[in-house]
C-alpha cells in the first residue's frame, strides 16, 4: 500500500460541516485491492489480539462488535486503516470517533478520512495506521506501544496547556470562535474588532506593570508588607555572605528559591543547617542570579485564585508522596501510585505521574532513605519539595471553607498587585480561620496562575474557573464575532466580492475582503496573489481593524484545508459551471456542487444563502439547507422564480432593464442596469447577474435600498477596482479588453458581450491550462473561434504536466471544430503576444486578451496607453 497524500482539514469541509478537524489521506491499496479482510488468513484474530478495545467500534452495524463483524465478512483495507487511526489516538488519550472511507473514481485508490484532536498527532496516526495494517496483513510483530507513546509526546509538545485549553473550551461552549496564533499558547478569541487575546492565563487586559511586580518577588513582598498583609520574613541573597547574614537575622528553618523561578524549580524547602543552605543556594542559582531566602513556615500550602478581583477558587496543594505499607520499597510504591488511572503523561489526566529527580533524591537523602527503603505502614514520604501538580502533586478543593476575612484579603491582594488573574500562595494551618489568628502568611503572588488544580482537584468539587475569565473578556452584550459574507461559485466570485465590499464600506463599516488577486482592508492591498483559501480568510479575521468580512472562497482551499471560518452570516453561490473538473477527485458537476455547498451549509441558522435560480445544482443545494434561502435570476419569467414569488419569497431579478428585489408580487426597483457602470451599459449580462447576487445579499443584510443604489452607481469597473474583470482600455484608433475568463462559461460571457460591440476586426489572445480536460481546452478554443476574426495563441505558463505543443494542438482542434475559418498565429509569450496585437492593430480593431496573469497584461497595455497620452502616438 502507498500513501499518496495526507492533508489536515481545519474547518467546515466536504466531509462534514460540523466536524472541522479531520485528516484526509489518499491511499493506494495497490495489490491489497484484491484482498478484502476475509481473504487474509488470520487477519481477524491478529487485529482482535492487537486491539481488543475495538470491540466498542459499532461501525455501520450499529452494535457493539460491529467493526469486527465487518472484518469477518470482508472489508477493504482503507476501512480498516480508518478504524486503526481512530483507535490508536484513543489509546494515546485522545478519544475521537468520526471516520469515512470512500473509493475514488480510480480503482484501488481511497480517501481515508478520520477525526483528530491534535493535528500533528492525527498526521502521525495516518502513517502509523498504514504501517500497523501492513504488519497485521503479514503477521509480523509491531511496537504499538512505541507509537502510542510517541503520539503522547507529540500531543504534549503541541497541545494547549490545561489552563489555556479550559478557557478555549469555555469560549466554544459560549459560541465564541477562537484562533491559535502560532504554535504556543497565544490564542485569539473572537474575530476582527471584537477579538480578545490571551496566553495561558495572561490576557490582553492584564497589566504589564502588574506582571513585572508579581515576577519581582522582593518587590511583591515589600508592597504586601506595606499594605499590612502578612508575609514571610527573609531577604535576597546573591552569595554565601548574603546568605549567612539573612540566616542570622531570621534563623532556621529556611526556604531558598530563585527570585525569577516558577513551578517550584530550584527551590529547597525546610533547610536546617549551613551545608544544606549553601547547597540550596548553588541549586537555586541555576535558575536565577538572585535568590529569595525566607523563614520556613509550617502548615499547608494553599493556592487561592482571584479573577477580575473576585475570589473564584481555593485549593490545598499536597506535594507528591507515597504512603508506606510496610512491605514495598519507595520505588515500588511510586510505580504503584503511577498506575492510578487518574495519573498520566504530562497533562493528559487529572494528575501527573511521579518521576524521580534530584529533588526526590535530596528529600530521601535527608531522611537517610533510598529508593529501596521500605517505609513503615501509613508513613507518608514526600517526594517533592513543592506541591506543583506538574511534578505529581495533588490538590484538594477548599473554596467553600475559606473564612470571609481571608477572601477579603485575597481579593485585596489582587488589587494591590493589579492583576486581573491572580494566584495567591498561602502557607497556613487552614483557611477557615483568619491568617492573623493562625499565623499564616502570603508566600507569593503569581501572574498566569495554573488552573488545573481547580478544574480537576484530586478531592473536592471541581471549579469552572475558566468561566469568570470569559465573563471578564466578554461581559453580557459584548459581541465576539463580526459579520461574514462568503462568496463562492465558478465565475463571478471576485467581482461579486468586490462589489459587496464597496457596498459595505459605503455603509460605514471598516471592511476586509479576500479575492483571487489579493487581500484588502479598506481597499488597501495588504497581500498580493490568489488569496481565496482559509489562510487568507483567517488573515482578515485576525485583523483587529476589520468590522465586516467579505471572503471569496474558492474550490481549491475548501478541498485543501476546509473553510477558514466556523460559520458565516450570508453565503453566495454565483453559479456552478464546468471548470477544474478532473482534479482532486472532482469529476462531475455534482462533485463540484458538493464542494461549493460547503460554504452555504456553514451559514448560521438565521442567516441567508443566496443562490442562482437558473442553476439546477444551486436549486438542488437550496433544498438541503437549514438556513434561509433566497434566489436571483436574470429572467423574471423563470418558472422556479415565479413559484417562489407565489410563495411570497424574496428574489432578485433583472426585469425591464432594472435590478429589482421582489417580495411576493411586490417589486422594489433598486436601479436601472444601464446606470450601473459594472454592467457596461447593460451589455455585460454576466455582470448583471453578479450585481443581482450582491444586491440581494446587501438587501437581506439590512442595508437601505437607496444606499445600495448609490453604491451600485459609484462602483466603477477599472484595472484598479476590478483587475482582470472586463477592463477596457480605449486607444484613439482601437480598444483593448482584458478579462480573466478561463473556462467555457467565462468565454460564453465574453462572446455575448462582443455581440454588442461594433468593430472592424476582433482579435483574441488565448491560451489553454494544462490541468484542464482535453474537452475543456477544445471547447474554449471553439468559442474563441466563433467570436474572433483572428486568434493569437500564446502558451508559456500553466502547462501543469503537459507540453506546450500538446496544449496548442488541442486549441487548434477546437478552432477547427467551430466550422468557421479563422486566421491564427502562435506567439508563446503573453507579453510579446499583447505587444504584437497592439502594434498591428488597425483602425476600429477590438483586441481581447483573455489572460490568467491579469497584472502583467494590464501593465503592458497601460504602458502603451500612457505613451499614447503623453506623445499622441504609439
Amino acid at each position: 500500500m502507498k500513501i499518496l497524500k495526507i492533508q489536515a482539514l481545519r474547518g467546515p469541509n466536504i466531509w462534514s460541516v460540523q466536524r472541522k478537524k479531520l485528516i484526509q489521506m489518499r491511499l493506494d491499496l495497490e495489490e491489497m485491492e484484491q484482498f478484502p479482510t476475509n481473504k487474509i488468513e488470520g487477519f481477524k484474530e491478529r487485529i482482535e489480539a492487537m486491539f481488543p478495545t475495538m470491540i466498542e467500534h459499532r461501525c455501520s452495524e450499529g452494535c457493539r462488535g460491529g467493526f469486527f463483524s465487518r472484518i469477518e465478512r470482508g472489508t477493504w483495507m482503507g476501512h480498516v486503516i480508518e478504524h486503526i487511526a481512530l483507535e490508536i489516538q484513543t489509546l494515546a488519550g485522545m478519544e475521537t470517533g468520526f471516520g469515512r472511507t470512500r473509493e475514488t473514481k480510480t480503482s484501488g485508490i481511497y480517501n481515508v478520512v478520520f477525526s483528530y484532536t491534535e493535528e500533528n498527532v492525527g498526521l502521525f496516526a495516518a502513517e502509523s495506521s498504514v504501517a500497523i495494517a501492513e504488519a497485521l496483513i503479514s503477521g509480523t510483530e509491531y511496537d504499538i506501544e512505541g507509537d502510542i507513546q510517541k503520539m503522547r509526546e507529540i500531543r504534549e509538545r503541541v497541545r494547549l496547556g490545561p489552563s489555556t485549553g479550559s478557557i478555549v473550551e469555555e469560549a466554544v461552549a459560549r459560541d465564541i470562535p477562537w484562533i491559535r496564533m502560532g504554535t504556543n499558547s497565544l490564542v485569539q478569541l473572537g474575530y476582527g474588532v471584537n477579538q480578545m487575546r490571551f496566553q495561558a492565563t495572561i490576557t490582553c487586559k492584564t497589566s504589564s506593570i502588574a506582571v513585572d511586580i508579581a515576577c519581582n518577588k522582593e518587590l511583591t513582598k515589600k508592597m504586601l508588607d506595606n499594605a499590612s498583609i502578612p508575609v514571610a520574613s527573609g531577604g535576597i541573597c546573591v552569595d554565601e555572605e548574603d546568605l549567612a547574614e539573612t540566616i542570622k537575622k531570621i534563623g532556621y528553618p529556611i526556604v531558598l528559591k530563585p527570585l525569577d523561578g516558577n513551578h517550584g524549580k530550584g527551590a529547597s524547602i525546610n533547610v536546617i543547617n549551613w551545608e544544606d543552605a549553601v547547597e540550596g543556594l548553588v541549586y537555586a542559582k541555576k535558575y536565577s542570579h538572585k535568590i529569595i531566602v525566607e523563614k520556613f513556615i509550617t502548615g499547608f500550602d494553599f493556592r487561592v485564585l482571584v479573577i477580575d478581583n473576585k475570589l473564584v477558587a481555593a485549593a490545598k496543594r499536597v506535594p507528591a508522596h507515597i504512603i508506606g505499607n510496610g512491605k514495598d520499597s519507595i520505588q515500588q510504591l511510586i510505580d504503584t501510585t503511577n498506575l492510578d488511572p487518574r495519573r498520566g503523561y504530562g497533562h493528559e489526566n487529572v494528575l501527573t505521574q511521579i518521576d524521580v529527580d534530584r529533588d526526590t533524591l535530596d528529600l530521601l537523602d535527608k531522611l537517610e532513605y533510598t529508593l529501596d527503603t521500605i517505609p513503615k505502614i501509613d508513613e507518608i514520604v514526600y517526594l517533592k519539595s513543592t506541591a506543583n501538580l506538574s511534578t505529581g502533586g495533588t490538590s484538594v478543593d477548599v473554596t467553600d471553607m475559606m473564612h470571609p476575612e481571608n477572601i477579603f484579603l485575597a481579593e485585596r491582594i489582587s488589587r494591590v498587585i493589579g492583576l486581573d488573574i491572580c494566584g495567591v500562595d498561602i502557607m497556613a494551618e487552614n483557611l477557615t480561620q483568619p491568617l492573623k489568628e493562625n499565623g499564616g502568611c502570603i508566600l507569593e503572588v503569581n501572574a498566569a496562575p495554573g488552573f488545573r488544580m481547580h478544574l480537576a482537584p484530586s478531592e473536592g468539587l471541581p471549579r469552572n474557573v475558566a468561566s469568570p475569565v470569559i465573563d471578564m473578556l466578554y461581559p453580557p452584550g459584548k459581541p465576539s464575532r463580526i459579520p461574514i459574507i462568503a462568496v463562492t461559485g465558478t465565475n463571478g466570485k471576485t467581482t461579486t466580492t468586490r462589489l459587496l465590499a464597496h457596498i459595505v464600506k459605503n455603509n460605514g463599516y471598516k471592511v476586509g475582503f479576500t479575492t483571487s488577486d489579493g487581500i484588502y482592508v479598506q481597499n488597501h492591498m495588504l497581500e498580493k496573489g490568489d488569496t481565496t483559501g482559509p489562510i487568507s480568510a483567517e488573515y482578515i479575521l485576525k485583523d483587529p481593524t476589520v468590522e465586516f468580512a467579505i471572503l471569496e472562497t474558492a474550490r481549491g482551499g475548501i478541498l485543501r484545508s476546509g473553510l477558514g471560518f466556523s460559520r458565516c452570516d450570508i453565503g453566495i453561490i454565483t453559479n456552478i459551471q464546468e471548470d477544474h473538473l478532473g482534479l482532486s477527485d472532482i469529476h462531475t458537476l455534482d462533485d463540484l456542487a458538493r464542494v461549493k455547498a460547503t460554504v452555504v451549509k456553514s451559514i448560521k441558522k438565521d442567516g441567508w444563502a443566496i443562490l442562482n435560480a437558473e442553476d439546477t445544482h444551486c436549486i438542488k443545494i437550496g433544498k438541503e439547507l437549514n438556513c434561509n434561502v433566497a434566489y436571483f435570476s436574470m429572467d423574471e419569467e423563470n418558472p422556479f422564480v415565479k413559484e417562489l414569488c407565489k410563495q411570497g419569497k424574496i428574489v432578485a431579478v433583472y426585469e425591464n432593464g432594472f435590478i429589482t428585489i421582489k417580495k411576493g408580487e411586490w417589486k422594489i426597483r433598486i436601479e436601472r442596469a444601464t446606470h450601473v457602470p459594472l454592467t457596461l451599459g447593460g451589455k455585460a449580462k454576466f455582470m448583471i447577474s453578479n450585481v443581482l447576487a450582491a444586491t440581494l445579499a446587501s438587501y437581506l443584510w439590512g442595508f437601505k435600498t437607496e444606499d445600495i443604489s448609490l453604491s451600485l452607481q459609484t462602483f466603477i469597473p477599472s484595472a484598479a477596482q476590478t483587475p482582470g474583470r472586463m477592463n477596457i482600455f480605449e486607444f484613439k484608433k482601437f480598444k483593448v479588453l482584458i478579462d480573466f475568463a478561463h473556462n467555457a462559461t467565462g468565454y460564453l460571457g465574453i462572446e455575448d458581450f462582443l455581440l454588442s460591440v461594433e468593430a472592424n476586426k476582433k482579435i483574441g489572445i488565448i491560451a489553454g491550462v494544462g490541468d484542464r480536460r482535453d474537452s475543456d481546452i477544445k471547447e474554449c478554443a471553439k468559442i474563441a473561434a466563433r467570436m474572433f476574426d483572428h486568434i493569437i495563441i500564446r502558451q508559456e505558463k500553466y502547462l501543469r504536466g503537459r507540453t506546450e505543443e500538446e496544449i496548442i494542438n488541442l486549441i487548434l482542434e477546437g478552432i477547427v471544430s467551430s466550422g468557421k475559418i479563422v486566421t491564427y498565429e502562435i506567439i508563446p509569450k503573453e507579453t510579446e503576444a499583447i505587444k504584437h496585437a497592439i502594434n498591428s492593430a488597425e483602425n476600429g480593431t477590438f483586441i481581447v486578451a483573455l489572460s490568467d496573469v491579469v497584472t502583467n497584461a494590464i501593465d503592458i497595455v497601460q504602458e502603451y496607453l500612457d505613451k499614447e497620452n503623453e506623445q499622441g502616438i504609439i
